[in-house]
């Protein structure tokens, strides 16, 4: 059975019901039909979005950056629980800086063993409440935290 020499496909006849062209005479070999679509015609991968527990978490890894990073983000910035997510943890962190520049002004280095005692331990309640949230978002769930979290769930649904 012959095959169209433009576009591949197999033949009945003189003419190529396909894309119309003329086939000739039986003196000419038959074309395999190509293996796969024209080359240009390929559609280019769409990388699909992250679930949103998976986005909800990466607000949480590098605090103000990534948070900023997932409001600006397109299609996480109009799902709420990400915004959500990402609005806490810049809160968060505002409050975290916040807090330790009020600890550096009352505390004076006087009292350096106090200080360095305090600061330890803030940092060490900062570090297992960021784990805490972090791992929260990512198993789905919405932990809101004590002040900033009624702020942040306001900014997420603006």
């Amino acid at each position: 059975m012959p095959f169209c020499g433009s576009c591949g496909a197999q033949v009945e006849g003189r003419f190529c019901a396909k894309c119309g062209a003329p086939v000739g005479g039986g003196a000419q070999a038959p074309t395999p039909p190509p293996a796969g679509p024209a080359p240009g015609t390929y559609a280019s991968p769409v990388a699909a979005p992250m679930q949103d527990n998976v986005a909800s978490a990466l607000c949480y890894v590098l605090g103000l950056i990534t948070g900023i990073i997932f409001l600006v983000m397109e299609p996480y910035s109009k799902n709420r629980v990400v915004r959500f997510h990402a609005f806490q943890s810049i809160f968060m962190n505002v409050a975290v800086i916040a807090v330790e520049i009020v600890l550096g002004i009352v505390l004076p280095f006087s009292l350096y063993s106090l200080y360095f005692a305090l600061w330890r331990l803030f940092w060490l309640a900062c570090v297992a409440l960021w784990i805490f949230l972090l791992y929260s978002a990512y198993q789905g769930k919405t932990v809101v935290l004590p002040v900033i979290g009624p702020l942040a769930q306001k900014q997420a649904q603006s």
